[in-house]
């Protein structure tokens, strides 16, 4: 089965897979599921999509099941997907009419603040309001504007990024050493409120229209605050011990803040070993896997990590 990430299509997230016979299926990553399975080496094109509409889009599967060469896509496929054009829209960028359609619905602006620190600003359609920076691992985000629709949303962004530096991306790899040990939660929250309330003074002053400024905090699921509190988790915690390129493994989850997990390792008696682990799940992105009662080999590791 070919990984295609975490997903966040409620208030319960999972591991979405899609199988041999060309259909999607979802593992619970609730808190207390195990997750146990094996990586086959490579990584693979997930295939393109096509947006038909607002709340309408396919997948199409890769061809030839080819190996990513563009991110998370072969050449091919990454000239057919329609999402990649939408960066480009509020620059001028032709579109397909699904994509446009899908584009001109409202849309919201946030800044996102993760457990290092780091400060982003982003957009999310209505529709996903809340569930983008659940998949994003925000530990804490405001929302700032809400434009009429994702070419205005976009020219703020990029305003954004330009007078207050603010970035448009913080790497899945710093999310994930970040929430090993997370800086306070009310440090976090000021450093959000700070810049929130920057990005609405500059929002305020623009000889634009087409939006309004909002001030309205995103409400984090409580499945993610466990990992993104180090208090509350109760034990030491270590970055996972593997790499998710190959051979098997095994975790408990215990918390889940985006696509990183704070989970125990049982071990083949499923026993969990001392001290919880933060594991990026996204990183199985594009992965072919096996499900099945595996574990993560850690004995080489256990004098350094205790």
């Amino acid at each position: 089965m070919l990984v295609h990430g975490v997903v966040w299509d409620s208030s319960s997230p999972a591991l979405r897979l899609h199988t041999p016979a060309g259909e999607f299926t979802d593992v619970a990553l609730a808190q207390g599921s195990s997750l146990g399975l094996r990586v086959i080496a490579g990584l693979w094109c997930l295939g393109h999509v096509k947006v038909h509409g607002p709340g309408e889009r396919t997948h199409v599967p890769c061809r030839s099941s080819s190996p990513a060469e563009r991110g998370k896509q072969c050449g091919a496929c990454f000239a057919k997907d329609d999402s990649r054009l939408m960066h480009d829209f509020h620059r001028g960028g032709s579109v397909p009419p699904g994509l446009r359609a899908y584009l001109m619905q409202p849309h919201w602006l946030y800044v996102a603040t993760f457990a290092n620190g780091a400060t982003k600003v982003g957009t999310a359609s209505a529709p996903r309001k809340w569930n983008r920076l659940a998949e994003q691992g925000a530990v804490h985000a405001s929302y700032v504007a809400n434009a009429e629709d994702g070419r205005i949303v976009r020219v703020l962004e990029d305003l954004v990024t330009r007078d207050l530096g603010l970035v448009q991306q913080v790497r899945s790899a710093a999310k994930a050493t970040s929430l090993v040990e997370p800086r306070p939660g009310v440090e976090l929250q000021a450093i959000n409120r700070k810049q929130a309330a920057s990005v609405r003074e500059l929002l305020g002053g623009l000889a634009m229209t087409g939006y309004t400024v909002v001030e309205e905090e995103w409400e984090r699921p409580a499945l993610a605050d466990r990992l993104c509190d180090a208090r509350a988790s109760g034990a030491i915690r270590h970055a996972y011990p593997a790499t998710f390129d190959d051979g098997g493994h095994g975790l408990r989850v215990r918390s889940l803040s985006g696509a990183i997990a704070l989970a125990g390792l049982p071990d083949a008696a499923g026993v969990e070993v001392e001290g919880s682990f933060v594991a990026d799940l996204g990183a199985l992105k594009g992965r072919r896997i096996e499900l099945g009662r595996h574990v993560t080999e850690i004995p080489a590791l256990q004098d350094s990590l205790f």
